[in-house]
């Protein structure tokens, strides 16, 4: 896209981050009504008194102080007089480079989409507790269930190109209006909401961008890998080959500022990585990367510094300057944040108390009777007024009445501070009675969109990438991201020194006693177990660990479930069959089983098979729980009962619980093993007195036929599958709920 047309003193702001030096005043200039706290120089907003060039945005005692113009407390420069103040946009920060503008003069400007809703309501249910009381011990109450409306009638536009702040005190139902606005939500809405004046539908997912509050990425990928990886996933095969996607994610590194820490990785709460801004930028270029038509931010500079999050809104003015329209919710901006926004949105316990010009809202509040008395920053003014809070701040004539209180003995009323509620119900009232009407019919002017633009989304869903591509670039995303879990040192030293004690107790066993060989079944089944249990425990975090991300991923249409699932599931398997052979090689030898090839690569065989249905256990009980406390519990409990139920310790199970052993993975892998290890041919006792006795006629095996093993192999197989399948759909059952 060509880059705006500036003014010379445009281009010298944006070339430039100036930090204003503090001013110096005479007595005379301060005066007494100017009773007002020195402050951060870099803010912008505080300042001891303001000469008449001074280029601060402050809210003063008699009324709004723009640019240092006061007159009497009326607002002379926004729409209160009909005029706006092209000034006060000139003391933000324009961080538009060169190559910022060189690399989005070559690409193709985003659809624009202009988003509109009007009387946007949302309802959740709350279920009701269940109580118990010790007077009736056997009766349980349960309360009725509770409908709470979040939002109460919220209505509001934004055109491409504009930036628009959703603010509030917390509760306030920001986050709830970004994510109906952003097609997160669809449950308990009333109103409408239209892009491009087309309802929400599934193919404006690949037109949208949604930062999420917590930043979702992976903790050992590089920030270029990341980028990287989003890229060959979003970006359409159909137009764009292998190395124009690669060059994307490089431009995007540039435009966003993120040369030094591009091959630094991401890091996470136990090892350090890229700071907490540059992280807020790789989680926006993950979402500009397709060059989205709308971008939603879900507090985007919470827990970042001054400068930080003053770089972080800069970056969304210039995505929105590219065309794009951008909708965002904040907590608290500092002004010169506060003056960078086109739009505003002010809630108030779901309600909206303000609707219009952001720089605007101060003077709006002013011309109702609430202003300030001391200076100060102006999104702290109006986060006030939205939780109720009027210290320091003029009572209008209408809540002067409502707070006049008698004091018996008294003929002089006193005047009380309104409450909250009072605060807000006035406010709400206003605000209904002057901006909402105006608003309403000012989206009624807007007329009708054009025909190609509404087209544009309500193109047909398509894929970006085919089936394979997606499963090749999840599978190599996956075993990067996971390279470090696999090849652990610890890993390797858990296994081997387990391993060497294993070899150590059964060393040189023999199968000449019956004795000998029950020692050596005791071996078998030790193997049996341990190599079900030691996956089965560690997949079990697979799904939990990553829902965030998969919900993340999901939500933006970036690959199909069935090829994430596939990559997951089977991209792991090389590293896993590492220890197992591992093992195997050590235990097989030092304890002297059956010493031929056959035997020996039937039982490494058997081991995986053991780890791949395991594995397929935890999955599904992951997939369905997908909480960590929970599936550790229930997968105990499951595990134990397959090991009681394995045909090692109890022969003899009562009718109503032998199912057990059959749906018992150690019971089918037990027999296997043993059946590769011994034939009913071999003899054994053969230097007694009662000469040699068949195998198959040992006590220890209870009567097992050592011959076949094939319906035992077959039942494992059907588990490698079923317990996947089953994984699978509690997976596709979590996504439709989400």
């Amino acid at each position: 896209m060509p880059p705006q047309a500036t003014t010379k003193e445009e281009e010298k702001m944006s070339s430039v981050a100036p930090i204003p030096q503090p001013l110096e005043h005479s007595s005379s200039q301060r005066g007494a009504g100017a009773n007002i706290s020195n402050a951060d120089a870099s803010e912008g907003e505080f300042r001891p008194a303001l000469s008449r060039d001074s280029s601060q945005h402050v809210i003063g005692h008699a009324g709004i102080l723009a640019n240092g113009d006061q007159v009497n407390g009326e607002y002379t420069n926004g729409t209160m007089n009909g005029a706006t103040d092209d000034r006060v946009s000139q003391h933000t920060v324009d961080i538009d480079t060169q190559d910022n503008n060189r690399l989005h003069r070559d690409r193709k400007p985003p659809l624009p989409i202009t988003v509109k809703f009007v009387d946007l309501r949302n309802t959740v249910k709350i279920e009701g507790k269940t109580t118990w009381s010790p007077k009736h011990p056997f009766k349980f109450r349960r309360q009725p269930e509770i409908q709470k409306e979040i939002l109460h009638g919220v209505t509001g536009s934004v055109m491409p190109g504009e930036t628009l702040a959703i603010m509030g005190p917390s509760g306030s139902g920001k986050t709830t209006l970004l994510n109906l606005l952003g097609g997160r939500n669809h449950h308990g809405i009333t109103g409408q909401s239209t892009y491009n004046d087309i309802p929400y539908n599934k193919a404006l997912k690949r037109r949208m961008g949604f930062v999420t509050q917590d930043d979702v990425l992976f903790a050992h990928l590089t920030v270029r890998e990341t980028l990287v990886y989003a890229a060959l996933l979003r970006l359409p095969t159909a137009s764009f080959t292998r190395a124009q996607k690669v060059a994307r994610a490089d431009e995007t590194i540039v435009e966003l500022g993120l040369e030094r820490c591009r091959d630094t990785v991401i890091g996470g709460p136990f090892f350090r990585g890229v700071s907490g801004g540059e992280r807020k930028r790789v989680c926006i270029g993950h979402e500009i990367l397709v060059d989205p038509s709308l971008l939603f931010l879900d507090e985007p500079t919470s827990g970042l510094d001054s400068t930080t999050a003053l770089r972080i809104i800069q970056v969304i003015r210039n995505i929105a300057k590219a065309g794009r329209t951008v909708l965002t919710t904040i907590h608290q901006p500092s002004s010169r944040l506060f003056y960078m926004f086109d739009k505003l949105i002010l809630l108030s316990q779901g309600n909206s108390i303000y609707f219009g010009n952001a720089k605007e809202a101060p003077a709006y509040f002013s011309s109702i009777g609430l202003t300030p008395f001391i200076a100060m920053n102006p999104a702290d003014f109006i986060l006030d007024l939205a939780s109720g809070n009027l210290n320091d701040i003029s009572i209008p004539p209408a809540l002067e009445k409502s707070s006049t209180m008698q004091i018996a003995g008294s003929d002089k009323p006193l005047l009380a501070a309104p409450s909250p509620s009072e605060v807000h119900s006035y406010l709400v009232q206003r605000f209904e009675q002057e901006l909402l009407p105006k608003e309403k019919s000012k989206l009624l002017s807007l007329g009708s969109t054009k025909e190609e633009l509404k087209l544009g989304v309500t193109a047909k869903r398509e894929w970006s990438t085919s089936w394979m591509d997606q499963f090749s670039v999840l599978m190599i995303r996956g075993l990067k991201e996971r390279r470090h879990e696999y090849l652990s040192y610890l890993r390797f030293v858990q296994v081997f020194f387990i391993s060497v004690i294993v070899g150590c107790l059964w060393w040189r066993s023999d199968r000449k006693t019956e004795a000998d060989v029950a020692d050596q079944m005791g071996l078998i089944f030790f193997i049996a177990i341990f190599w079900g249990m030691f996956p089965l425990f560690t997949a079990i975090f697979t799904f939990p660990q990553e829902r965030a991300m998969l919900n993340k991923e999901r939500a933006s249409d970036l690959y199909r479930l069935s090829s994430y699932f596939m990559a997951r599931t089977l991209g792991d398997l090389p590293l896993d069959l590492v220890m197992p052979t591992i093992f195997v090689l050590i235990v097989y030898f030092m304890t002297n089983l059956h010493l031929s090839a056959a035997a020996f690569f039937l039982t490494l065989l058997t081991v995986y098979i053991n780890v791949v249905v395991s594995q397929g256990l935890g999955f599904m009980i992951g997939a369905v729980l997908m909480e960590v406390k929970q599936a550790t519990t229930l997968a105990s409990i499951v595990m134990l009962s397959f090991m009681l139920t394995g045909g090692f310790f109890v022969q003899h199970i009562p009718v109503w619980m032998k199912w057990l052993k059959y749906i018992s993975f150690n019971y089918y892998n037990y027999r296997l093993l043993t059946k590769i290890q011994y034939s009913g041919s071999e003899q054994y006792d053969c230097n007694t007195s009662t000469g040699c006795k068949s195998m198959s006629t040992a006590s220890v095996f209870h009567g097992m036929n050592l011959a076949g093993g094939g319906i035992d192999a077959m039942a494992l197989l059907i588990m490698v599958v079923g317990y996947r399948f089953l994984a699978y759909f509690a997976l596709r059952r979590l996504n439709i709920r989400h």
